[in-house]
């Protein structure tokens, strides 16, 4: 415009010339005054901009986005679990009203359904996943977030602040999920049971643990059969047992605690070999198997099918002690009965497998940044206060467990939370818990596809747990992949 101006000037009268160059500086001013404003104007709102204003800026920076928003995000879980959610999203929504959170619950056939909506692109913002099933295939598919993004610029969350063990990596330094709640393990047990044989309670404080000797003497004398008798009394009848020490189920999550407390692992710690086969791990198995074949203080898997859940069967007397997960403490606290936790028995160490679900976000999210903050809601302890408090799930934040305050809040005078609660199951997941073998050991399942079948027969008694796992050794090898705590 200012070139047109110029050109027809020089066509103009001398005396229009003056009027002209007028209004062209009169023109140029309010260009430079426009530009001022505009200036002035953006600086205003990269003040509005900041992280308490907006969703978008609150983790990594960027621009304040006031328009509408939708997210999607699909999880499993029983009724109360998803309430738990609904409550986190209505407090995000309420903190940015111009998000709308669209929660699909899938309560039957989870990773089919999920894998079918990946395949058709219709692709969820953030997910639910199970490290040992669906979320590493679609992570090496290049679909998840690099979470280590967000962990290293937010300012309110990072993997210091989280528990132990419940960030999920592809590989060290790429963080695919994290879980919004721990679990652990514990010696869960029935007090009147103790107390009438005359028997002194398992420890709950990992210093002063049982050692598996101790453990398996304590069981033979709750172990009681149709008359009475128990495994120390002669003309025991192991064929009729009304009241077993102890329930162990015979998953992976049971025999890993013992696995690594005995210095063992699923893999070698460079991922290249086998390792149930090793001499570590098979103790483990041996002396897991032994609790059912030759103390008779554990119910076969054939007997096992007789054993209700574990608040039942410790209710009922059906067994004195029952290793299970923490997360039994919500049934354990409605069966209105005197139950208590203790630390598990140890073979060389004191230990527990932290398992968890994880959130995961997908790359195709349009909204990276707002769907980080609903990860975030959706792990803040106060927004599963409800489920924790019950005993079912346990916070994802260190300091719900290091704080006196926070910690009394989900522990203390509760009936799902008994008096060794603190020592036995917190205290040993902040200090002595490893990782569950699903978030490291690359192609988890199928090796164990070929593990199992094989301690079907150890638990059975029909193979040595030395003799199992060597005539599966080379079949699992060749499916031993790596780890992904390890580079390369």
């Amino acid at each position: 415009m200012r070139v047109e101006t110029s050109k027809g000037v020089r066509k103009m009268s001398r005396q229009r010339k003056s009027i002209s160059v007028l209004l062209a500086f009169l023109i140029m001013l309010v260009t430079v005054l426009s530009a001022c404003s505009k200036s002035d104007s953006n600086a205003g709102s990269g003040n509005a901009s900041s992280p308490a204003n907006t969703a978008s800026s609150a983790s990594a920076g960027g621009e304040k986005s006031d328009q509408p928003i939708t997210l999607r995000m699909t999880v499993w879980g029983a009724p109360e679990e998803v309430a738990a959610y609904k409550v986190a999203i209505k407090k995000f929504e309420d903190k940015y009203p111009n998000i709308t959170v669209k929660l699909q619950h899938i309560a039957a056939d989870y990773d089919t359904k999920l894998t079918t909506m990946v395949a058709g692109n219709d692709v969820p913002d953030i997910a639910q996943m199970e490290s040992a099933s669906i979320a590493f295939p679609l992570a090496e598919q290049g679909k998840f977030y690099n979470l280590q993004d967000f962990l290293s610029s937010d300012p309110e969350i990072n993997a210091e602040r989280l528990v132990p063990n419940i960030s999920y990596s592809l590989e060290p330094g790429n963080v695919i999920g994290l879980g919004p709640g721990p679990e652990s393990f514990g010696l869960f047990y029935n007090e009147d049971i103790f107390k009438d044989a005359g028997l002194t309670p398992p420890p709950a404080k990992a210093s002063e643990a049982w050692t598996w000797d101790e453990f398996v003497e304590v069981a033979k004398k709750l172990t009681i059969d149709n008359k009475g008798r128990n495994v120390t009394d002669p003309g025991f009848d192991p064929k009729n047992i009304k009241q077993f020490g102890v329930n162990f189920p015979t998953w992976w999550g049971s025999y890993s605690n013992f696995i690594f407390s005995n210095g063992g692992d699923f893999v070698s710690e460079d991922g290249k070999t086998f390792a149930l086969n090793q001499p570590a791990a098979v103790e483990a198995l041996q002396k897991i198997a032994d609790l059912i074949n030759v103390h008779h203080v554990a119910p076969s898997p054939v007997q096992a099918k007789n054993i209700p859940a574990p608040n039942v069967a410790l209710q009922t007397k059906k067994v004195a002690m029952a290793i299970d997960g923490q997360w039994v403490s919500a049934g354990l606290a409605q069966s209105k009965f005197h139950f208590n936790v203790g630390v598990l028995p140890i073979m060389q160490k004191p230990m527990t497998t932290v398992v968890s679900g994880m959130f995961s976000m997908f790359k195709s999210t349009k909204h990276p940044k707002e769907a980080w903050e609903l990860m975030k809601a959706l792990m803040d302890p106060e927004a599963s206060i409800d489920l924790i408090t019950a005993g079912t799930w346990m916070p994802s934040y260190r300091d719900w467990y290091t704080d006196s305050a926070l910690l009394a809040k989900w522990t203390e005078n509760l009936d799902s939370r008994p008096s060794g609660y603190k020592d036995a199951i917190v205290d040993v997941l902040l200090n002595d818990s490893h990782q569950t073998p699903t978030g490291y050991v690359k192609n988890f399942n199928k090796i164990m596809d070929i593990v199992n079948p094989a301690l079907d027969k150890v638990w059975l008694g029909q193979q040595t747990a030395q003799e199992a796992m060597d005539s599966i050794a080379a079949k699992a090898q060749a499916q031993v992949q790596g780890r992904r705590d390890v580079k390369g």
